[in-house]
């Protein structure tokens, strides 16, 4: 084996596995699941028929469609022991947590699906059913908002918003959110993506896989970026205090939220797509304000420092605009993503050889072992 010579920090631009199931172009701003660019899925299609052709390699015929939209609704109901447990974790409790936490202990009610070399698509759509609910068990109680009775002939994006706002939502309102779920469901080898395909090449199971996604996503360089935009935007206040804002925080070298990426090099073709979302829910809602900021804030920082938007630019205000409480920004990402997660860990299992990079040593090699008698006070 040869000796490590060059460190590529990040594993920035490194080929560590082949994949079917999504292409970056970041030269042309191409993002591409399983050979449907993300225009055309965002367009025509549904967070349901995604997932499916993430899980599969191919989109569904009206009937595997159905079949697989029913089953995303008898999978919704949580076990009794579950719902007592997110009931028990205290209200002030970060949602990524009571995420983690109770992904990891429903493995405990799927013996089938956690022993090693069994996890299936059984696992996948389970998990993807069922992340809506346990957001809308916890967000109901801390708001003091009646109990979630699990709906299940509303669709993935119907009733996420119905778990979380206990409402009906609008087909307008329905819409975006399925957008927003196609856009997030999967973005090749990102950090929370790698996290559960190496916890899936030592053949651990599915739900020790995605539990590894989920604590990774919620690390604010990965996780998060919108919720800070949206803090900008409130920091910011009106469209002619942008200039002088972000001029600031540039000469003070402070980072500008939802811009530049590591495999964009334009703009990347989910914020082109929530960009007219932002604007279609604002008019919808008789509120631009979020938009204006967020154009004034594109031409600058593009003027300034020559970036383009990234995707948490403008979800964030989508999410605002459906009433979704900030902290659970990022959970919903969550929702969407495990569509993703799920993909990459079943494709693991099929090529299975465990990940296991090296690191360039920069440590002493020949030091010699002193008595702790001889090494001084």
């Amino acid at each position: 084996m040869t000796e490590p010579t060059e460190v590529q920090r990040g594993l920035e631009d490194v080929v560590a596995l082949e994949s079917r199931i999504c292409f970056i172009d970041g030269k042309q701003g191409r993002l591409i699941y399983d050979g449907y660019d993300i225009r055309d899925l965002a367009a025509r299609s549904t967070f349901e028929e995604v997932a499916y052709l993430l899980w599969y390699g191919q989109l569904p015929t009206r009937t595997q469609l159905d079949d697989l939209s029913a089953r995303f609704g008898n999978l919704r109901t949580l076990p009794d022991e579950v719902v007592r447990a997110i009931d028990a974790f205290p209200a002030a409790a970060n949602p990524m947590d009571v995420l983690r936490t109770t992904v990891s202990g429903l493995a405990l009610f799927e013996p089938e699906e956690t022993r090693p070399g069994t996890s299936s698509i059984g696992g996948a759509q389970r998990l993807t059913a069922v992340i809506p609910t346990i957001l809308g068990q916890f967000h109901r109680r801390r708001a003091g908002l009646p109990p979630l009775v699990p709906r299940p002939e509303l669709s993935s994006a119907a009733y996420l918003l119905y778990a979380l706002l206990n409402r009906e939502p609008s087909e307008l309102e329905s819409r975006a959110t399925d957008v927003a779920l196609i856009l997030h469901a999967d973005h090749e080898l990102n950090a929370s993506t790698f996290a559960a395909r190496v916890t899936a090449s030592t053949l651990s199971d599915l739900y020790s896989a995605i539990t590894s996604a989920i604590g990774t996503l919620k690390g604010p360089l990965h996780g998060g970026a919108n919720e800070r935009v949206m803090e900008l935007l409130e920091q910011i206040g009106t469209v002619d205090l942008v200039e002088e804002v972000v001029k600031g925080k540039l000469s003070r070298h402070e980072r500008i939220m939802g811009f530049g990426h590591r495999v964009y090099k334009v703009e990347d073709p989910r914020a082109t797509i929530l960009r007219e979302w932002s604007r279609k829910l604002g008019e919808a809602k008789g509120n631009l304000r979020y938009y204006d900021l967020l154009r004034k804030l594109e031409e600058v920082v593009h003027r300034e420092k020559g970036l383009y938007p990234n995707v948490d630019l403008y979800s964030g205000s989508v999410y605002a605009l459906l009433g979704i409480p900030r902290d659970l920004f990022t959970p919903i990402f969550a929702a969407s993503r495990v569509a993703g997660w799920t993909a990459h860990v079943l494709e693991e299992y099929q090529d299975l050889r465990l990940i296991r990079p090296t690191a360039k040593y920069v440590g002493p090699t020949d030091l010699k072992y002193v008595p702790i008698a001889e090494r001084g006070a």
